[in-house]
């Protein structure tokens, strides 16, 4: 069974992908930096940390 305080990480996890992929700052990332577009570098970091702190919230808490 997934303790309380893990369902508590997760939801905050899914709540800062779902700020993170929300179109304002996507539109924000699209137009930063000038000419060449910073969007696929934005999406590629928000995405590779979304991942990690899902893969290290999932795994790291094996002794609770």
């Amino acid at each position: 069974m997934i303790s309380p305080r893990r369902k508590e990480r997760l939801l905050a996890l899914v709540v800062l992908a779902t700020a993170l992929f929300t179109p304002p700052l996507l539109l924000v990332a699209d137009r930063a930096g000038g000419s060449p577009s910073w969007l696929p570098a934005y999406l590629f970091v928000a995405w590779a940390l979304v991942i990690g702190l899902m893969a290290w919230l999932m795994e790291g808490g094996r002794g609770e």
